[in-house]
């Protein structure tokens, strides 16, 4: 093995007898080291683009989502209930309303998902970093000279897409009607507006989380008003929602809370929480994979033809060879390390053009989405993750070794 491996060093760096044999194994390893690195750099951007809007999610969602495993609501007045709210890497517990309802305000009317939260809503997630015009309320509170806060009027808080479709800004002093099915009873053709419950609220502020799944569509309100509207007890929630402590991974905490609930809910990380949305980057970048290795396929096998022309201008010395005592064996092992060592200086030199391509642009930003304000970020996101440089180095290598294979076996004494 060893002497079959300096043979293939020698015939892969001295010069041949026919100079086209130099340029295309050069330009063999030099494909497969622009494959290798564009596929580095295709992943790590789609890596930047998941983290970006991974990111933009845990703004709005909580770490943990409880919810019923059959059903949509459950009563947190419960043994199990109380048992996770006195978990020591609990640090917040939050008890939501998340409904479809109406709302107007100047004769427009605009379906919308209402979901009613606590004032502690905001040490839950990260809605004050995401508020872009008001604050965060959901409820003006008033003291009646007993020292206990009492409510004073209702508030709410609205996506930017939802508070564009009806016209209103936190500045703005009218209130929202909104409008909730009643759970009882019949709905009355000659008078529907019976058939529904109302409410009022006042605007005071506005949310964007550059996602149109919640800035076109949410609405917080209190959470006594969402059990007013849609007819819930003072104990029913349609989620339980939980912060984290920082000394603790979110899968532990996950499966400790998932065993002390049982079967009858279901405990769902962030990833979980936007399953849909997750699954297909992943199908995406499964599918960018997939191209990029067939590129590489055909890049790999330009080695192929480099190697069949090498046999041909070592004719004499395979010849030489085998007088000496190599056998057929010893012979298809030089060739078919001379192929696998193109193929891998091709690989580490696109490994390391790749990572140095994505690592600059991942702390420098040099490639730049646009000069205008039209973006929430100003330059290319990249991410680089190991894992993936581990796929592109292993694929490389066993395609390299395929496209050496082939030819090797042509090998004849």
């Amino acid at each position: 093995m060893k002497t079959s491996l300096l043979i293939a060093f020698r015939y892969l760096f001295h010069k041949k007898s026919h100079n086209a044999i130099n340029i295309v194994s050069a330009v063999s390893a030099a494909g497969v080291a622009v494959v290798t690195a564009a596929m580095v750099v295709v992943l790590s951007v789609m890596n930047g683009f998941g983290t970006l809007v991974e990111k933009m999610f845990s703004q709005f969602d909580p770490d943990l989502k409880i919810t019923p495993a059959e059903g949509k609501y459950f009563c947190t007045d419960t043994d199990e209930m109380n048992a996770v709210r006195s978990l020591p890497f609990v640090s917040v517990y939050s008890e939501t309303i998340e409904e479809a309802g109406l709302i107007e305000y100047s004769e427009r009317q605009v379906p919308a998902m209402l979901k009613g939260v606590d004032e502690n809503f905001s040490e839950l997630t990260q809605i004050d970093s995401i508020i872009t015009d008001g604050r965060f309320s959901v409820t003006d509170w008033y003291d009646d000279g007993t020292g206990v806060p009492q409510r004073a009027f209702e508030r709410s808080v609205l996506g930017i897409g939802l508070a564009n479709q009806i016209g209103i800004g936190a500045k703005f002093v009218g209130g929202i009607k909104v409008y909730a099915p009643k759970r009882v009873g019949r709905i009355s053709t000659l008078r529907p507006d019976r058939s529904l419950n109302k409410a009022s609220t006042f605007i005071s502020g506005i949310f964007a989380v550059n996602q149109t799944k919640y800035d076109d569509k949410y609405m917080l309100v209190s959470l006594p008003l969402a059990r007013q509207l849609f007819e819930y007890g003072e104990h029913d929630a349609t989620a339980v929602e939980l912060r984290l402590t920082p000394d603790i991974k979110v899968e532990k905490a996950k499966r400790q809370i998932q065993s002390l609930l049982g079967d009858a809910y279901l405990v769902k990380d962030r990833y979980e929480q936007q399953a849909d949305f997750f699954r297909i980057m992943q199908v995406e970048k499964g599918i960018t994979v997939i191209l990029m290795i067939f590129i590489l396929l055909i890049a790999s096998f330009n080695i192929t033809g480099s190697l069949s022309m090498l046999m041909i201008d070592k004719r004499e010395d395979i010849v030489i060879l085998s007088h000496l005592g190599a056998d057929r064996s010893m012979l298809q092992r030089i060739f078919l390390y001379e192929g696998w060592l193109i193929s891998l200086i091709g690989a580490v030199a696109g490994l390391l053009l790749g990572i140095t391509l994505s690592l600059c642009q991942e702390y420098f930003g040099w490639i730049k989405l646009g000069s205008g304000t039209e973006y929430i970020i100003s330059s290319y996101p990249v991410h680089v993750q190991w894992l993936d440089i581990l796929l592109v180095g292993l694929s490389v290598t066993v395609l390299g070794w395929l496209a050496a294979y082939i030819p090797s076996k042509r090998v004849e004494v």
